[in-house]
């Protein structure tokens, strides 16, 4: 009996039911193999996300933002109509008649991106791009793009469309920091989600393309533009009326622009965000700092420092400035931490270990009264060697006989290596912790000329402790931190070390350096008031600083370059002084003249007191002899007095 012959018709349809058959196993075990380690989907609510933290000046303007700002959640019912409709018309028209796919779109996009010869456009759906925002990351690989389809048909499965679409605003980014439409209305047009008009509505939700391009902070015009393809988008699509749309593009969208204080101090900012742990921990709640930050004296400090670099900054190659300015308490009204915040983050303030030269020697200075000597306690300016080393002075001359405080405003580096060695460098070391230099101070010769390396933000709180009269503080800059619902989680206190020397050195200290002011080497700085202050210079012109006072206000300034590349002949008296005379001078603007040697009583702190005699019954005779291998400094120059 002879064997029908298969049709080559039932031939086909055999092979083409066996590949599909395993074609769908195949498809099976890929989709298998994608849910395998798919994420938890059990709690939508867990997210992670960086808290919002609004830095304020202490006028309560605003000045910096970080983090990401996260508004009231929203419903599609509890919102104008306009804004889901708005997104529904731009990001996904079939959203209420697809399953979580869409292949009508998709199947567009493909057509228009293989004619364009490029990805000009998307296929996927809010269902994809919510599994996309919700669990996974925008990585573009095939393992992330079939997880995001298997989420898409879950979410569509669990629940409702309207409920997909609330979570989808609640959730999408919308540029400068800004996720879900409400904190994005609040943002850009100061009110809630739920009182936005059409042309705000259109504006929002034309930002899903592109949020940081579109964003109307940076680009007000295009995203307008963008805004006008949005409500074309929902005219066609049925979802507004024409007379809807020439309405709103008659009254386009504008920007609110909250209190702004007009000054970018970023350094200061950074300053404080990186010690904010320190407060209250890690916490996930949106944060609002108050700072001590003065608006008007950090427009000022920044002014100054620019003029200063691009003038004569630039003739004598200057590469970077810092500033700090500092009430009588600690509190930080200003701080410059460079040239250009843009450029370089690093904060020269607070990171930059510069040797200080001569502008460290009123901590010498005080050493040495400390251990018995007066203002007018008389030393020989002459030739001195220390095991070995022979400071020299920068005139390279000597004027014999000289008086402290003479010394001190003339900056002689001989007697101040001679203080030095009278008072015992640990004294020195002693008194540099207790005024507030944070880095070590290594007990060499060199410790009387400031070659021990400080940051400009210690050194300026050791002068601190002058012009309050023996007060050691710790520099701050946040008053109170609260939530976004009020609640403070802190607020200042007090706080400061304490006294930290007798008032009464306090006193002569101050008087001294007002010399150096009227008649020594810091005559450049001198301004329409009471001042007291001192320069410095390092090692071949390395660094050069003036740090000085009056009765309101502390303030060091320090030029040089990072690299430590010389500069040309700069010196504490020239720059650093004009600058620091140029940032002081406006600063006291309608402040009352008054004497900065306050009247002070005589100290009555019993464990002061003790310290300090613990101190001076350290010291082994009247003029300590160098420890052996100690002579490993170099020579500091100072500068000869300005006209």
């Amino acid at each position: 009996m002879q064997r029908p012959r298969r049709s080559l018709f039932g031939f086909l349809a055999y092979w083409l039911t066996v590949t599909a058959i395993w074609g769908l196993i195949a498809v099976m075990g890929l989709v298998v193999w994608y849910a395998y380690d798919l994420p938890d989907v059990s709690d939508l609510d867990a997210y992670k996300r960086r808290p919002s933290i609004s830095v304020l000046a202490a006028d309560g303007s605003e000045f910096a933002r970080v983090g990401d700002l996260y508004g009231e959640p929203v419903t599609v019912a509890s919102v104008p109509p306009h804004l889901p409709r708005a997104v529904v018309a731009i990001e996904d028209r079939r959203f209420y008649s697809h399953f979580g796919l869409d292949p009508i779109g998709l199947m567009r996009a493909v057509w228009v991106n293989l004619r364009a010869g490029r990805i000009v456009q998307g296929g996927s759906t809010i269902s994809q791009q919510l599994a996309k925002n919700l669990f996974l990351t925008s990585d573009r690989t095939l393992k992330r793009k079939v997880q995001e389809v298997l989420l898409a048909l879950w979410l569509e499965a669990n629940f409702s469309k309207d409920e997909i679409l609330s979570l989808y605003l609640n959730r999408v980014y919308l540029g400068a920091g800004a996720y879900g439409v409400d904190a994005a209305a609040r943002r850009y047009f100061g009110k809630s989600a739920n009182e936005v008009n059409m042309a705000e509505a259109a504006m929002l939700a034309g930002l899903l393309k592109a949020p940081s391009r579109f964003a109307p902070t940076r680009d007000l015009a295009a995203a307008r533009n963008r805004a006008a393809v949005v409500l074309a988008s929902m005219v066609d699509a049925g979802l507004a009326t024409a007379q809807d749309i020439a309405q709103a593009r008659q009254r386009p969208a504008g920007l609110h622009r909250p209190k702004d204080s007009g000054i970018r101090a970023r350094y200061f900012a950074d300053w404080l965000l990186d010690r904010l742990p320190d407060y209250i921990g890690s916490t996930d709640r949106d944060l609002v700092i108050v700072t001590t930050l003065d608006p008007r004296l950090q427009q000022l400090a920044e002014v100054a420092v620019v003029r200063s670099l691009d003038g004569p900054g630039q003739a004598q190659q200057v590469g970077q400035a810092a500033l700090v300015a500092l009430d009588h308490n600690g509190a930080v009204k200003a701080m410059v931490g460079g040239r250009n915040y843009q450029d370089s983050q690093f904060n020269r303030v607070t990171q930059a270990l510069r040797q200080p030269g001569s502008a460290f020697k009123p901590v010498v200075y005080l050493a040495g009264m400390e251990a018995g000597l007066q203002p007018n306690s008389v030393f020989v300016d002459q030739p001195v060697t220390v095991d070995g080393w022979s400071p020299r002075n920068y005139t390279d001359g000597h004027v014999g006989q000289v008086r402290l405080a003479e010394a001190l405003s003339r900056s002689i580096n001989t007697v101040a290596v001679q203080v030095s060695e009278y008072a015992g460098r640990h004294a020195v070391a002693d008194a540099a912790l207790r005024l507030g230099i944070s880095t070590p101070v290594p007990r060499r010769p060199s410790i009387a000329l400031g070659t021990a390396e400080v940051t400009p933000i210690d050194l300026a709180t050791v002068y601190v402790a002058f012009a309050n009269g023996a007060r050691g503080v710790l520099p701050y800059g946040i008053v109170e931190i609260r939530d976004n619902t009020g609640n403070v989680l802190y607020r200042r206190s007090g706080g400061g070390a304490g006294r930290v020397m007798d008032p009464r050195l306090a006193q002569q200290m101050t008087a001294m350096l007002t010399e150096t002011i009227e008649q020594g080497t810091g005559r450049a700085a001198r301004l329409d008031r009471p001042a007291a202050g001192k320069t410095g210079t390092s090692q071949d012109y390395r660094d050069a600083w003036f740090v000085g006072y009056t009765a309101d206000l502390v303030a060091a300034v320090w030029v040089g370059n990072d690299d430590g590349r010389a500069m040309k002949g700069v010196t504490g008296s020239g720059i650093p002084a004009r600058l620091w005379r140029d940032f002081m001078l406006p600063a006291h603007k309608g402040q009352p003249i008054r004497p900065v040697i306050p009247d002070i009583a005589p100290p009555s702190d019993e464990n002061f007191l003790d310290r300090i005699m613990r101190v001076l019954s350290s010291r082994s005779g009247s003029v300590p002899q160098p420890t052996a291998g100690d002579g490993r400094s170099s020579d500091s120059y100072e500068e000869k007095a300005s006209p």
